[in-house]
C-alpha cells in the first residue's frame, strides 16, 4: 500500500505492507486524513517515533478479526490510544495512560497517512450518515477540545484566553464557547481569527495583546516551547494555565511564577469520541 513513512526522513513510499489485525482488531480503509502539529513535531524527533505518522482519520471498515458488532462496511472513527487491557490503569477506564499503551502514528503503531491501518474494535465509533467525511475527520481533535471541561471546572462569569490560532485553538475555542463565559482567543493570523470572530468569540492580535495576569484559565495551544512560560505572564493569580501543546523543542525556564502565584497546571491530552456523535 501507499503510505507517508518517518524514520529521520519524511518519505512516500508506495510498497508498503498492508496491516493485519489482530484479534479483535479491524482493518480500516481510510479515506481521508488529517494533519496534526503533532505530526509536525514529530519529524523534529518529538516521541521519537518511526513508522507511519497521522491519527487523525475517517475510513471504512473492510474486515474484523474477530466479533463483528455491525461495523464492517460502515464508516467509523477511532480513538487512538491502545492500552493493554490489564493494567491497573486500563481497568480503571484510563487506558489513554496505560504504561504499556500504543498510540496510533505516535507511540509504536504506524499510523492513518496510509491506505490501511489497524485499530480495536472497541476505540471504533460509527460516523452518521449526516456527517461529511471532511467533517468527521475532525472528531479526534475536537475531542481532545472537549477534554479541557473534563479537567478543569469553568463557571460563566470566567475570563478565558486561549492561546495560538491553529485547528486545535480554534476548536478550543468553540467548545468553550458553549459554557457562555467571557472568552477571548490571541494568535497570529487574521485570516484565522476571522473563524473565530464568525462564532462570536472575541479576539486579540499577538502584537496588541497586553501582558496582564487578568485571566482566570488560560488555554496554551500554540505549539510552541515558549507558550507555557507566556501563559504564566497571562494567568491571574490562583488561576489555571492548562497545556495541549505537544513540542519537540525543550527549553529552560524559570518556574518560581508557578508558586509564587499558586497557579495550578493542567495537562490536556486526548477525550472520549463517544460524547461526540
Amino acid at each position: 500500500m501507499k503510505a507517508v513513512f518517518f524514520d529521520d526522513n519524511l518519505e512516500f513510499v508506495e510498497d508498503y505492507p498492508v496491516p493485519e489485525p489482530a484479534e479483535d482488531e479491524a482493518l480500516i480503509k481510510v479515506s481521508l486524513t488529517g494533519i496534526c502539529n503533532t505530526d509536525l513535531e514529530i519529524r523534529k524527533g518529538y516521541s521519537g517515533f518511526k513508522g507511519i505518522i497521522g491519527h487523525e482519520f475517517v475510513g471504512v471498515v473492510e474486515k474484523i478479526n474477530g466479533r463483528d458488532r455491525g461495523l464492517t462496511g460502515r464508516r467509523v472513527v477511532g480513538e487512538i490510544n491502545c492500552g493493554c487491557g490489564l493494567c491497573s490503569y486500563c481497568l480503571r477506564g484510563l487506558k489513554n495512560h496505560c504504561p504499556d499503551r500504543r498510540v496510533l502514528g505516535i507511540v509504536n503503531k504506524d499510523g492513518a497517512m496510509a491506505e490501511y491501518i489497524t485499530l480495536p474494535v472497541k476505540n471504533l465509533l460509527k460516523v452518521p450518515e449526516n456527517i461529511t467525511d471532511e467533517e468527521a475527520v475532525f472528531t479526534e481533535p475536537l475531542a481532545a477540545a472537549f477534554e479541557i471541561t473534563r479537567g478543569v471546572h469553568i463557571k460563566p462569569t470566567d475570563k478565558i484566553l486561549v492561546m495560538g490560532d491553529g485547528k486545535l485553538g480554534l476548536l478550543c475555542c468553540l467548545v468553550l464557547n458553549l459554557l457562555q463565559a467571557d472568552l477571548s482567543l490571541v494568535g497570529k493570523h487574521e485570516d484565522k481569527l476571522k473563524i473565530a470572530r464568525g462564532q462570536n468569540v472575541k479576539t486579540i492580535l499577538l502584537d496588541n495583546l497586553e501582558m496582564v495576569k487578568n485571566y482566570d484559565t488560560v488555554i496554551e495551544s500554540t505549539g510552541s516551547a515558549d507558550g507555557f512560560e507566556t501563559a504564566l505572564k497571562l494567568v491571574r493569580p490562583g488561576g489555571t494555565v492548562v497545556l495541549k501543546s505537544t513540542v519537540a523543542e525543550g527549553r529552560e525556564m524559570n518556574l518560581a511564577p508557578v508558586v509564587i502565584d499558586e497557579i495550578t497546571v493542567v495537562g490536556s491530552r486526548c477525550g472520549p469520541f463517544e460524547l461526540l456523535m
